[in-house]
């Protein structure tokens, strides 16, 4: 079969708002941003540009992230009384708010351009015809929103996070939910080593999605890094695809990374599945609806 053919130009996958998220404005290097009944500041330098909302807006937050360093890392500050955690909800999944140490709040909204994508493909898998559901392995899967999104839609999901604590917030997503009896099984293990391991068993997938960190580290102290780990994960992951395998979804966050470099990683590693393959970027719309932030890059193959 024919190399897979690469889009000839990349496309921007946009998220709206939604009834519990929103970009409320963002300039002069921050978001204002809506996470169910809490509004939230938070750093963004690629904001070059100037707020639209007056100060008072900005002001009003009820939480805002002060950044320690160049990374994630840094400390909260709120206005008043806030919960631990807080329901919030797409579609037919439901999963807890968090503000985390690391700036986000336990779940990425640039990735519903992605969930739809997911669960559609899965309903469609499902349409096909087939009395088991489709597997599907979810790598780097954290609090499982993605990992619900397509249980829900009817899939047998395997998701990997060498986190405990992203697991067990997974889990708890999964009660929020009511898709705790859905065939869903949760491994706290290295991604690498978990895939290795299933590609010595001969073990197949008919969908994969791999969302890596810049870098990381697993369990047993392993040590991620995505520009010298990535090309060896990605080629144990075509291996594990079935074949009538409906998608591998490869999202990453690097500033040095690019939609296009995915996009020919992938390709070379699927140099024999044929299909296509679409990159880009996936980025947040202001609720207004004309500027968006652009927040990580995406190559998809479909068959």
């Amino acid at each position: 079969m024919s190399p897979p053919k690469i889009a000839p130009e990349s496309a921007v996958m946009r998220t709206v708002g939604w009834r519990d998220y929103a970009l409320l404005d963002s300039g002069n290097g921050r978001k204002l941003e809506r996470y169910g009944p809490y509004t939230v500041v938070r750093p963004e330098p690629q904001c070059l540009w100037t707020p639209r909302l007056p100060a008072s807006a900005w002001d009003g937050a009820d939480a805002v992230f002060d950044p320690t360093d160049e990374e994630d890392a840094g400390r909260w500050r709120f206005k008043g009384p806030h919960k631990e955690t807080w329901p919030l909800g797409w579609g037919d999944v439901r999963f807890h708010g968090r503000f985390t140490a690391f700036r986000h709040l336990a779940f990425f909204p640039e990735q519903a351009a992605n969930w739809g994508f997911l669960g559609e493909a899965v309903r469609t898998a499902r349409a096909a015809g087939g009395a088991e559901p489709p597997r599907v392995l979810n790598l780097f899967g954290y609090t499982g929103v993605a990992s619900l999104v397509m249980a829900a839609a009817g899939a047998a999901v395997t998701h990997v996070d060498a986190s405990k604590k992203a697991v067990a917030w997974a889990r708890e997503n999964a009660e929020l939910s009511g898709l705790a009896d859905r065939p869903i099984r949760w491994i706290v293990e290295d991604a690498k080593k978990y895939v290795a391991r299933e590609a010595r068993r001969g073990s197949k997938y008919d969908g994969i999605i791999l969302d890596p960190p810049k870098y990381g580290r697993g369990p047993d102290g392993q040590v991620w890094r995505l520009f010298e780990d990535l090309p060896e994960l990605a080629a144990l992951c075509c291996e594990l695809l079935s074949e009538n395998a409906k998608f591998l979804v490869l999202n990453a966050y690097a500033e040095r990374i690019s939609g296009a470099a995915l996009a020919g990683l992938l390709a070379e590693k699927l140099s024999d599945r044929g299909g296509h393959i679409g990159w880009g970027e996936l980025a947040l719309m202001e609720e207004r609806g004309d500027r968006a932030i652009g927040m990580s890059f995406y190559a998809r193959w479909t068959p």
